[in-house]
């Protein structure tokens, strides 16, 4: 019998892949809370994580357009960036509110340690499987 470990590791290989991009941009955000124009911007975690699981899934995948995501792999780096909506603009043209960026990256920062805790769990599973205990 075939051992496959992307089955084994399922979503979560992918999961923390995505959360760690998110948390570079996140931070970016708050890089440039001062930066006149700059627009924040954020990453639709769920749409991301389920093209993954689409992608993954086996299912037969037909692109329409050169830009879309072409079948055989999927990455993060390649997800669809969204402008984040300001609750009050601001003068200078800039949307970061850095209140809402440190809440978000506190969050990302918790769900990444419980993706990275689940990881962990499927390995220590594994190694016992073929240690036999």
């Amino acid at each position: 019998m075939r051992f496959n470990l992307d089955k084994a590791m399922g979503i979560h290989e992918t999961a923390l892949y995505v959360r760690a991009k998110r948390s570079a941009i996140l931070s970016s955000n708050l890089a440039n809370s001062d930066t006149p124009n700059f627009k924040a911007r954020d990453l639709d975690f769920r749409q991301v994580l389920q093209n993954a699981e689409a992608r993954s899934s086996g299912g037969s995948i037909r692109t329409t357009n050169a830009k879309h995501i072409q079948p055989g792999g999927y990455s993060a780096g390649s997800a669809e960036l969204l402008y984040r909506q300001p609750f009050q603009a601001s003068i200078d043209g800039n949307t970061v509110d850095a209140q809402i960026e440190k809440a978000k990256f506190a969050e990302n920062s918790m769900q990444y340690q419980s993706s990275l805790s689940f990881l962990s769990g499927k390995i220590k599973a594994l190694t016992s499987a073929i240690k036999g205990e």
